[in-house]
């Protein structure tokens, strides 16, 4: 499936040529009149040739400038009262206005990663998932959050786990691995330093990797084995990593609950265990 025109281009943009991104970014804030205008006006307003353009089209997967404004107009017909983007949280909205905003904001992050969703790759991460001695999830900052709840996730069905967000631990954990472990990178923009320095390492051991970053092209992505990719838009207020963290923690669940279900006749009595020793833990009412 095509991504969306409107994401495809907002998620590529860091990865454009400066020429290209002055056309992109025109793209961006004014979708309506770029569907109707001309190559060559678009060239014009963006100071640049009709070349650049194109190349901009089939960099972000287009055939050229007529097929790029077929979808972005789809999108501008199928959005819902023109939103195409997230909505920002502004200083003194209301109470309510703030709620819904998060609310949308969330499940567009939701509905925006399925619709990008590879799902040869998906299949690809959960075998090298089912198949693992050992896995490692690696995040820091708010994406540590998501590797400790992958954690939890995947010891529930006896599989040796751990989560590491401390740097230093992860250099350590890394070189142990063995080609018969996985190792699982988390990170919204593919580009922390201490993940790529343990990055590094991993490779070395011959273990597999998984990314699991924003879409598009990046550090991360493009040294791992698998790349799953999510959308999301963070900014201003909306900066402090909400709706990437969703996206990310929706891929989570979506690869803990195929491997469950593919190997549920093994690991059921694990899945028994687990819940029952989470129940003992539980506060009894009088």
């Amino acid at each position: 499936m095509k991504l969306r025109c409107y994401l495809n281009i907002k998620e590529s943009y860091e990865r454009l040529s400066v020429s290209e991104k002055r056309i992109a970014k025109y793209i961006i804030d004014n979708p309506s009149e770029v569907v109707k205008m001309p190559i060559g006006d678009l060239a014009d307003k963006c100071q640049t040739s009709k070349p650049t353009v194109v190349r901009l089209c089939k960099s972000l997967g287009y055939s050229g400038y007529k097929e790029l404004c077929m979808y972005l107009n789809a999108d501008i017909m199928l959005s819902e009262n023109g939103e195409m983007t997230y909505k920002d949280i502004n200083p003194n909205d209301e109470s309510p206005e703030i709620v819904a905003k998060v609310a949308e904001n969330n499940i567009k992050a939701i509905k925006n990663t399925m619709e990008i969703m590879d799902y040869a790759e998906l299949n690809r991460a959960v075998d090298l998932l089912m198949n693992a001695r050992r896995i490692d999830f690696y995040g820091v900052g708010n994406s540590g959050f998501v590797a400790m709840d992958a954690q939890n996730k995947f010891l529930r069905i006896n599989k040796l786990a751990t989560a590491q967000t401390d740097p230093h631990l992860q250099i350590l954990t890394a070189s142990n691995l063995s080609e018969n472990d996985v190792a699982v990178f988390i990170s919204y923009t593919g580009e922390t330093r201490d993940l790529l320095e343990t990055m590094e390492i991993v490779k070395s051991t011959g273990a597999a990797t998984i990314s699991i970053t924003k879409l598009g092209k990046n550090s991360l992505s493009l040294a791992s084995d698998v790349n799953l990719f999510m959308v999301s838009d963070e900014s201003f207020i909306r900066s402090g990593a909400m709706s990437s963290r969703i996206g990310q923690l929706c891929i989570v669940d979506i690869l803990f609950s195929i491997v469950t279900s593919r190997m549920y006749s093994d690991i059921k009595p694990y899945l028994d265990r687990s819940m029952a020793a989470s129940k003992k833990k539980k506060t009894l009412k009088v």
